[in-house]
């Protein structure tokens, strides 16, 4: 990663974990993704955008590998997903080899533009619903 794709992730890091995030977390309309803290072993709860297809749930995260909540998935891929409003368990999946910019495609606009604006490596996460 060049140094300045470091730059622009860690000023959208620290803007989202501490402006964004904590706002966004109480919208009962918003999903949320709960991961087990690698560290803490704490339930962390990270607001992300997609979309449900049947039994699985599709988004791309705008920071791939170094992004926390998928730094915690690599370690414990038991997840959580608020969707409108109720949990559902389910297992989280990394594919690396899937085509980020084309899953973009078929996920919410407005997410989607979002995440490659603020993007700095790309990488497609699909949560298999229980």
């Amino acid at each position: 990663m060049s140094p300045a794709s470091v730059r622009k992730r860690d000023v959208i890091d620290l803007f989202q974990r501490h402006i964004a995030n904590p706002i966004t977390r109480r919208l009962p309309t918003q999903v949320l993704l709960e991961t087990t803290g690698r560290v803490s072993g704490q339930p962390r709860r990270t607001p992300i955008g997609g979309r449900r297809v049947g039994d699985q749930f599709w988004l791309v995260a705008e920071h791939g590998q170094t992004a926390n909540y998928i730094r915690n998935i690599k370690a414990d891929n038991a997840v959580r997903l608020r969707l409108s409003g109720r949990w559902h368990a389910g297992t989280a999946h990394l594919l690396p080899d899937d085509d980020a910019q084309a899953r973009l495609a078929t996920l919410p606009r407005l997410n989607s533009a979002l995440v490659q604006a603020f993007g700095t490596d790309l990488l497609t996460v699909r949560i298999d619903l229980d």
